[in-house]
């Protein structure tokens, strides 16, 4: 049983094992001409970023260009990460605007 919910099919791009806390994981080799189409599929709400975006990843206190964005397969699903996940592990859901860095 996936507590996660449901299995998501994988995406159509090859993958390379790395780890994460010592927890086996896979991370999408995404190529450029794809990436804002996969930004588009996984984004979790409207407006989606342009790939020129600058965040803000609450965990790791940095800021980044959306299109450094990874996407990684655990758990069966397919997460857009932070481009510092491995670092903070700051997912989509900790990507804040630019602004925000400085009301901290």
């Amino acid at each position: 049983m996936n507590l996660l919910g449901d299995e998501e099919d994988r995406l159509p791009f090859p993958t390379i094992p790395t780890e994460i806390n010592g927890v086996k994981i896979e991370e999408y080799i995404i190529p450029d001409e794809d990436k804002a189409e996969v930004l588009k599929q996984l984004y979790l709400s409207d407006p989606v970023p342009s790939l020129d975006e600058k965040k803000y990843d609450l965990h790791a206190g940095k800021m980044f260009v959306v299109r450094d964005f990874r996407v990684t397969r655990e758990h069966n699903r397919n997460w857009l990460v932070s481009p510092y996940y491995y670092e903070a592990g700051g997912t989509v859901i900790d990507w804040l605007p630019p602004e925000f860095a400085d009301d901290l």
